[in-house]
């Protein structure tokens, strides 16, 4: 919509796949809600090569993205189902393997490109109504001093709302705003990204080895390929990404063919890479707000937290945020309180902060178990429990997949309609 409206319900800032999602629930909530957004994504193209950023939505994450108006539209474009995920030590250690008909699921998730995601919510964010998209929006100066948080555009363009949510990513100027601080861990590493073609095709399983320099994820795309994700040392990682197409296939092969049971002839389930596209390469680090919610201010997505990608929960993190944020303002204002309470909002602070630190913390500890030598006998004992352990295995599984007890309700597979008539 184009009215000029002045006053917002809610005012969120950043409009990607976390903010968006937000902002397109709660308009069809019934909430007056407007979006800032610095620039409008590219098309997405599905006759375009596989993109390298690619995101392994969980079932919870597909039903919130399904109630946000957008899951329709991605399911009907390319992307990749996985039904199982497999979990490798080096050495043909012991490991963990998840099938979904085991747990009564269909599928355990899917690989989807992030610019896909990404446009489809954009359109979802041009139609609806109740809400205006600012774009391009730069912002001027953030006012959290006053009765209702205040928003200067350049340009001039002031705007008032009752509740704001910084969604505008890691480096959040709403955080900045706020004042709350970070918790920080660097690893000093790099997570290369890449689509590998390998001699037997990805026929949709999740794969994970722990290799000694970081563990190699290959998730399966919908051709058959597979878009992995190598963690390096970032040396390394500087070197792997200046090697010619075949020379980089070449040093996956060997890294795989060292790590695998000594009587193996081949390096790992898919045979070997025969053939890789370009590559890039993002930095590895975890960071944790040290409060999620003050006054009319809060933050979801990454502006809230960013965790190491060993799990494949990032972006499936902000998309529970987006939907407990719905859940806590439709509950507030169905029981008729003030939604936009400090009281209300740090409901959500809480809930989702208490979620985001129990998922950072158990992944920084998984990835120190997986790293050291001398943990190997600890680790595979681990591992071992786990893999003869059901009820262990469901617990994990409900979580990955976002429908764990703890989920909103929207994950588990409640719909919003259903929601904002039993809150």
């Amino acid at each position: 919509m184009t009215a000029e409206r002045q006053t917002f319900d809610v005012l969120v800032v950043g409009a990607g796949m976390v903010g968006a999602t937000a902002a397109c629930l709660l308009a069809r909530a019934g909430f007056s809600v407007a979006v800032l957004e610095a620039r409008q994504p590219a098309a997405f193209r599905p006759q375009s090569p596989v993109g390298l950023r690619v995101s392994a939505l969980s079932p919870g994450s597909e039903s919130v993205l399904a109630e946000a108006g957008a899951w329709r539209q991605i399911s009907q474009s390319r992307h990749g189902v996985y039904r199982r995920m497999q979990v490798e030590d080096r050495r043909g250690g012991a490991g963990l393997e998840f099938n979904a008909g085991e747990f009564g699921m269909e599928r355990l998730g899917s690989i989807v490109e992030n610019d896909l995601v990404q446009w489809t919510l954009w359109q979802c964010l041009q139609n609806l109504g109740g809400l205006e998209l600012i774009c391009p929006a730069t912002i001027e100066t953030i006012d959290l001093q006053v009765t209702r948080p205040r928003i200067l555009l350049q340009g001039g363009r002031e705007i008032r709302c009752r509740i704001l949510v910084g969604a505008d990513g890691a480096d959040s100027a709403v955080r900045a705003a706020l004042g709350t601080g970070q918790q920080y861990w660097g690893y000093g590493q790099q997570g290369i990204v890449a689509v590998v073609r390998t001699a037997i095709a990805n026929q949709g399983l999740a794969w994970q080895r722990f290799l000694p320099g970081g563990p190699v994820a290959f998730l399966p795309l919908a051709d058959g390929t597979s878009s992995i994700v190598w963690s390096q040392t970032d040396a390394e990682a500087r070197r792997l990404l200046g090697l010619s197409d075949e020379a980089f296939c070449a040093a996956l092969n060997a890294a795989l063919l060292a790590t695998s049971p000594p009587d193996s002839t081949a390096p790992w389930v898919f045979g070997s890479a025969v053939e890789c596209g370009p590559r890039a390469a993002f930095p590895l680090l975890m960071r944790l707000s040290d409060s999620y919610a003050a006054g009319s201010t809060l933050l979801i997505g990454d502006a809230a937290h960013v965790v190491h990608p060993l799990a494949g929960q990032g972006v499936n993190l902000g998309l529970l945020d987006a939907a407990a944020l719905l859940e806590t303002l439709v509950v507030a204002r169905k029981a008729g309180d003030d939604f936009t309470s400090e009281r209300v909002l740090r409901r959500y602070a809480r809930w989702r902060r208490s979620e985001a630190e129990l998922m950072a913390r158990g992944v920084h500890g998984l990835r120190s178990l997986f790293m050291p030598e001398l943990l190997t006998p600890l680790r595979r004992a681990g591992l071992g429990l786990v893999s003869r352990s059901w009820t262990l295995k469901e617990m994990f599984i409900r979580r990955a997949a976002g429908r764990n007890r703890a989920a909103p309700a929207l994950a588990r597979g409640v719909s919003l309609a259903e929601l904002m008539r039993t809150a």
